[in-house]
């Protein structure tokens, strides 16, 4: 048989750190055990579950400006989980164009008075 738990957003805030390179973002989950607490990250997006007693955090977090995932540290000390997670450079996965010069070549005609 399931416990039932009560859904609770968590208090959250994010914001980009003093230098801009990383996205720090905090949730307020107290009471929640550390092995229990389940984030995922993708470039887009923090998505969070945490149960705690009889109540169960959940979050989805949409962010602004893409993030390198696989970069990403976390920290919990006394009910608050600290995630930061440097920006994604938006020309990372850009690929150079080659530039071709001219195209169809142009023949000039003389007008016939």
């Amino acid at each position: 048989m399931s416990e039932y738990r009560i859904k609770v957003a968590p208090d959250t805030v994010a914001y980009a750190d003093g230098e801009n390179h990383k996205l720090v973002v905090e949730f307020a989950i107290p009471g929640a055990p550390t092995d229990t607490i389940d984030v995922k990250i993708l470039e887009d997006s923090v998505h969070l579950t945490a149960p705690a007693r009889d109540i169960e955090y959940v979050s989805a977090l949409a962010l602004g400006w893409p993030v390198k995932p696989d970069k990403a540290e976390a920290t919990y000390e006394h009910g608050l989980l600290r995630i930061e997670v440097p920006f994604k450079d938006p020309m990372e996965d850009a690929v150079k164009v080659a530039i071709k010069v001219g195209g169809a070549e142009t023949k000039t005609k003389a007008i016939e008075a």
